[in-house]
């Protein structure tokens, strides 16, 4: 029978393999951090203040960018303060709490990328009925679904984690991850499993969705220039978010619950963050350049900054 106690702290000890190079780590991740902060606070202020922008498309894409300040904010700051310290711990509630905002975040990024999805399918396959269909307030209640159900779905696998009794606090990640901490269970964890095969069938099913609708729009837009010049322009960047999230997440989800301990662990590491490092710079930028009005607009305001700096600067 294994040893129980009440554990108050994790040990996080995939920062183990970071010993050698923490100064350089520091700096990539500080420099990282500060070019998440900018791309996507640049891309919501652009859409928020400029009227011409509130548009469906353009409201999705905001939300995507939000998620990303959320979800980044629940790991850039700890990991940079730890890469710092000599002690790499963090309390049992912090450790809860990170789990949720990391992982709520990966599931609101990809339910706004299955609305994503819709919006496309109607602006493409149907495109008379597109503004009655997809109207502004429509998208932001579609919106709000996208934030709402991730969010309790979190809370519930959370809820059932809290519950179990623990035999040890060491977690092998470079931050709090609830498989990890189901994995230190002394007893039976038939509840938790189940609850997260749903939740993964659930966002299996979210893709499938995102397959199906795909396969409408490209025979679609195969039928006129029109439609072919609309899908290059507003679906190819959308199929670059999807894979930079998906490839992301598949490989965190089969590591954490197949991966092999013989993997060298700054290979895991690296597999573990990088749905924290891509998805939320490639996202904005990807959008930012391909999007002729998000472009426009971004280019317009640099004029402008550079025209008044040039004035202060004679004056």
């Amino acid at each position: 029978m294994r040893n129980t106690s009440v554990v108050f702290l994790f040990s996080l000890t995939g920062f183990s393999a970071t010993t050698s190079y923490r100064a350089t780590l520091f700096c990539l991740s500080l420099l990282c951090y500060c070019l998440i902060l900018l791309v996507n606070v640049a891309l919501i202020f652009t859409i928020v203040f400029h009227q011409k922008l509130h548009e469906p498309m353009y409201i999705i894409l905001c939300n995507l960018c939000i998620n990303a300040l959320y979800g980044t904010a629940g790991f850039y700051p700890k990991f940079i303060y730890d890469l710092l310290s000599d002690s790499r711990v963090i309390p049992y509630a912090g450790c809860l709490l990170q789990i949720y905002v990391i992982y709520s975040y990966a599931m609101v990024d990809y339910s706004v990328l299955v609305l994503m999805a819709y919006d496309r399918y109607v602006a493409i396959c149907r495109p008379l009925a597109y503004h009655s269909v997809m109207t502004v307030k429509r998208t932001l209640a579609l919106a709000c679904v996208c934030w709402l159900v991730p969010l309790w779905c979190e809370l519930l696998v959370i809820s059932l984690t809290s519950t179990l009794r623990l035999c040890g606090s060491h977690i092998d990640k470079l931050y709090c991850e609830n498989w990890s901490i189901v994995k230190l269970s002394c007893g039976s964890t038939k509840v938790n499993d189940i609850a997260g095969l749903i939740v993964i069938a659930f966002y299996i099913a979210q893709f499938l969705y995102i397959v199906c609708s795909y396969v409408q729009l490209i025979k679609s837009a195969l039928r006129s220039r029109e439609g072919r010049g609309k899908f290059i322009q507003t679906c190819v960047p959308h199929l670059i978010c999807l894979f930079n999230v998906s490839t992301a997440l598949l490989f965190d989800i089969m590591y954490s619950r197949y991966g092999s301990p013989s993997v060298p662990q700054s290979l895991r590491n690296f597999m573990a963050v990088q749905f924290l490092i891509f998805p939320p710079i490639l996202n904005p930028v990807i959008y930012g350049l391909i999007l002729t009005k998000i472009r426009r607009t971004m280019m317009h305001l640099c004029v402008v900054a550079f025209q008044g700096f040039k004035l202060e600067s004679q004056v």
